[in-house]
């Protein structure tokens, strides 16, 4: 299988437009487009059913305590874990395409409950769900596709993996705001192929990232 994109390049930066925030030199930070990439994927393997996708930052710290704080870094070294950005199931044998802002345009505060995406698909829970817990203005359940925000102190550039999987399930089987693990075990053993594409992006202003 392969996985192609007219929004950015394996490997390259990921646009702005696509991220949930951008660099702003006064605060940080400030909140995005949030677009999902075009995402357009051929190849499939006779028996495909139904495609996965899912899109996740293997680069996520893993101790919170300079995360965002002024006159502290986020060192490279420090060890990472994965940060879901988006979950897809059930999407059609048929579908192989998805059209930038198909899926997601702006932040919602709070979290989607409907995102967007082709018929029958469904879609499972980002890992914002976890990063806004306690925050009075945007805890929710995050449904979707949330684009990149890494802390803008990171000494690390982060690289976000969108994967496509073409399985044998007509439909996967996991239910409601069903998690990354809930996906994983669901999909062993059913898994025909799979293509994966990378972009980068950072916020820390120390980076010169293109």
């Amino acid at each position: 299988m392969r996985l192609s994109s007219r929004t950015l390049a394996d490997n390259a930066r990921i646009p702005g437009r696509c991220a949930f925030a951008v660099k702003n030199p006064v605060s940080h930070v400030s909140l995005a487009d949030n677009r999902n990439p075009h995402l357009a994927w051929a190849g499939a393997p006779a028996g495909t059913r139904s495609f996965v996708l899912t899109c996740i930052d293997g680069d996520a710290p893993t101790k919170p305590d300079d995360v965002n704080q002024e006159g502290r870094s986020v060192p490279a070294s420090l060890p990472r874990a994965e940060f879901v950005h988006w979950l897809m199931v059930d999407i059609p044998a048929d579908v192989t395409e998805i059209a930038e802002g198909a899926c997601s345009q702006g932040v919602t505060a709070r979290g989607k409950t409907a995102p967007a995406g082709p018929e029958g698909s469904r879609q499972g829970v980002n890992d914002y769900t976890g990063w806004f817990k306690g925050d009075a203005d945007m805890e929710g359940t995050y449904l979707g596709y949330d684009g990149p925000c890494p802390p803008w102190n990171d000494a690390r550039v982060h690289r976000y993996t969108f994967e496509i999987l073409a399985t044998d399930l007509e439909r996967c089987p996991v239910d409601g705001a069903f998690t990354l693990a809930d996906l994983r075990a669901a999909l062993e053993g059913h898994v025909l192929a799979r293509a994966r594409l990378s972009g980068r992006y950072s916020l820390n202003p120390a980076i010169g990232l293109r």
